[in-house]
């Protein structure tokens, strides 16, 4: 099945949909024929590049070598629906919705982690969630050469990540607020995607709320994390919060690891991961944000440092673009393992 360009469909032009467009010509992907799928045909421009999106039906996946779902738009369980239709036509499902995370049959991949896990598919790859995705990146190395027992995490998630329309919520809050001078920041706009306001205010609410009064998200941070890293084993605690922020998930870390390993060695060993940008001289204001994730591929790390009363504990602060590592740039690295891995 090895060729030279290969036919790839995209599924969804929402927020992920439209940074799997712009991904795939930045990376420069092997592409033949691209064909645009969503609920209803219509044309959209990406960068100043037109696009007609075609109305999706099972016998638009004909002819079709990877088949990219964004997750974000078309009809509800989109991937579920059509998924199995592309398959039976020959494609490599690549999913960004959380349908087949969970799946044994299905490898969950994050290419820095188990690219080998890739080899397994019958069909149908998962794409993690967005904040698991960063998380793993950063512990990884840090796993391999130390182990890791605990992980405590506290996410500060980005609008983007609840899809276009809480970015426009946080913007007319926003606007809202400051044209009122600042007088009262409380407001409440018609047509709001999130549970509260977002604007001037953040809040522990992502998903909703599951066992032991976690939320799923917080437990796809738990469960995915164990598939990837294939290790049940290891204790993980979340909390996952929405904030103020356009797009850009940052996350304080907290590990605990098998044996000491001494903050200077996980500079040295993050430094020289793929994928991964260690920014770390805090004492210079130089640590990651999101305003400096925005439009990168790369996982940023900063704040290492020991905890000061547990001798194997440490502390990291990982940022990364919810929508391009987090999601369309992911899925399109997999992609380029289906890809590599065909002869």
């Amino acid at each position: 099945m090895k060729k030279s360009k290969y036919n790839v469909a995209v599924i969804g032009v929402g927020a992920v949909g439209v940074e799997m467009l712009r991904v795939l010509r930045q990376r420069n992907f092997p592409v033949a024929e691209l064909r645009v799928f969503a609920r209803s045909a219509r044309d959209i421009e990406v960068d100043g590049e037109k696009y007609s999106v075609k109305q999706i039906s099972p016998e638009g996946f004909e002819g079709i070598d990877i088949a990219l779902f964004a997750g974000t738009e078309g009809e509800k369980g989109a991937a579920i629906t059509y998924a199995s239709e592309a398959v039976k036509r020959g494609a490599v499902v690549i999913d960004n919705g959380a349908d087949f995370r969970m799946d044994p049959k299905v490898p969950l991949v994050v290419p820095e982690v188990n690219a080998k896990d890739v080899k397994k598919h019958k069909g149908i790859i998962a794409n993690p969630n967005c904040s698991t995705i960063q998380m793993v990146v950063a512990l990884w190395p840090i796993y391999k050469k130390a182990g890791i027992k605990r992980i405590i995490v506290s996410t500060f998630q980005a609008a983007s990540g609840a899809g276009r329309s809480a970015v426009e919520q946080l913007k007319e809050e926003t606007s809202i607020i400051t044209s009122r001078g600042f007088s009262s920041l409380r407001v409440d706009v018609e047509n709001k995607s999130l549970p509260q306001q977002l604007a001037y205010n953040v809040f522990p609410h992502i998903g909703g709320f599951s066992e032991c009064d976690y939320t799923n998200e917080e437990w796809k941070l738990v469960k995915e994390t164990h598939k990837i890293m294939h290790d049940n084993k290891i204790k993980i605690s979340a909390t996952t919060v929405r904030v103020p922020v356009r797009t850009g998930h940052s996350e304080s870390v907290y590990i605990e690891t098998g044996k000491r390993i001494e903050p200077d060695l996980v500079r040295k060993i993050l430094s020289k991961a793929p994928g991964l940008i260690v920014m770390d001289e805090p004492r210079k204001s130089l640590y990651p944000m999101p305003i400096d994730a925005e439009g990168r591929d790369e996982t940023f790390v900063g704040r290492i440092r020991q905890d000061c009363f547990v001798k194997n504990g440490l502390w990291l602060w990982v940022v990364a673009d919810n929508l391009r590592k987090g999601a369309a740039t992911n899925a399109i690295q997999i992609a380029e393992c289906v890809i590599s891995n065909w002869k």
